[in-house]
């Protein structure tokens, strides 16, 4: 079965299971979801929001962390994995959006991935998500699926961002790479289905019998 021919059987799956997708970080606005983002590296989203709850109806804007200074963002994340390194970024980048940007955040991958803190799939999650710009942002666990539905060869999140873009129609990836972190949460998960088990997985590949080793991004 060819890349194409999975393509279509993946998207028919995830659009049926998934009509309407929610986003999975909670944020008052594009700042806040920046700032959610980097908080969700190497922590889980459930996390993130369950932190950030008691801080955006306080703390939403590029001045207001300016203000609180690294050591109080420090306290308020403190329950986020390296959270001194997260109260740096946000400290700076809050600094340079309120110096450079008058506060407001730039809607190029150019300027995004300038700001202290921010790389290619944090800004390509506030391009989709922030301003609604065709973005396919593949973190560690959509390259483990890519992998699992025959659609990259794993060598790295980049290649595999790229490969998923030449497979999907761009007017889906915003939508699709929602679809398909919830449906590695709830089906395809890494240390249960292995490539065996889920709807997606039997339909792409019927025969296979082993379990499916992906690669580390």
């Amino acid at each position: 079965m060819n890349k194409k021919k999975k393509s279509k059987i993946i998207q028919r799956i995830l659009n049926n299971t998934y009509s309407k997708v929610p986003i999975p970080l909670n944020y008052k606005n594009t700042f806040t979801l920046l700032v959610s983002v980097l908080l969700s590296a190497q922590c889980t989203d459930v996390n993130v929001n369950n932190v950030t709850k008691n801080i955006y109806p306080r703390y939403n804007h590029p001045k207001h962390f300016v203000k609180l200074g690294r050591k109080k963002i420090e306290k308020l994340i403190r329950k986020i994995g390296i959270f001194r390194i997260k109260a740096k970024s946000i400290y700076y980048l809050s600094k340079t959006l309120v110096e450079k940007y008058k506060c407001k955040v730039p809607n190029t991958y150019e300027e995004l991935e300038q700001l202290p803190g921010v790389g290619h799939k944090t800004a390509s999650v506030v391009m989709s998500q922030g301003f609604g710009y065709p973005a396919f942002p593949v973190d560690t666990h959509i390259h483990r699926l890519a992998q699992r539905w025959g659609l990259t060869n794993g060598k790295n999140v980049l290649q595999t961002e790229k490969d998923l873009k030449l497979i999907f129609p761009k007017k889906n990836w915003n939508k699709l790479h929602l679809q398909i972190i919830w449906y590695g949460r709830e089906y395809c998960k890494a240390r249960d289905c292995f490539g065996l088990t889920c709807k997606i997985c039997k339909s792409c590949y019927p025969n296979r019998k082993k379990k499916f080793i992906t690669k580390k991004a």
